[in-house]
């Protein structure tokens, strides 16, 4: 099982957005994403951290994931499978369509000091779409 730990900034209300994603795999290595994105708010970019982790994982046949992040309101709503904000609900459905491809799928709240990589990843990725560029 490989580990993904995911965040998402915003750089304030319908602003520049990014995501970081950092994956650990079973053989050592480790890989970081910062990848801008379109978001309303720092709570959007958290999903859409957590759908582009899973087609990351689909896309390198990874299929026994353990996905941590920290935000509790995230980290509820994808174990729950409910959002009371009808803003996150196409995330949610996003979440669990892809959910069923994996084998093994955990998600897991952890505290903000056990994901600052992540984090540093998006504030990268928010800086680069102000300096005009979108790419990892």
């Amino acid at each position: 099982m490989i580990e993904v730990y995911i965040d998402g900034a915003s750089a304030g209300c319908g602003g520049v957005s990014g995501i970081g994603i950092v994956l650990k795999l079973s053989d050592g290595t480790v890989e970081e994403h910062a990848i801008s994105v379109e978001a309303k708010n720092n709570h959007e970019a958290e999903f859409i951290a957590a759908i582009q982790a899973l087609k990351l994982c689909l896309a390198k046949k990874l299929s026994s994931v353990s996905l941590r992040t920290d935000s509790q309101i995230v980290d509820r709503a994808l174990n729950r499978h409910y959002v009371k904000n009808s803003l996150f609900q196409p995330y949610l459905e996003q979440f669990k369509q892809l959910e069923t491809q994996f084998d093994l799928l955990f998600v897991k709240w952890i505290p903000s000091a056990q994901n600052k990589k992540a984090d540093q990843l998006a504030k990268t990725a928010i800086h680069r779409r102000k300096e005009g560029k979108t790419y990892e």
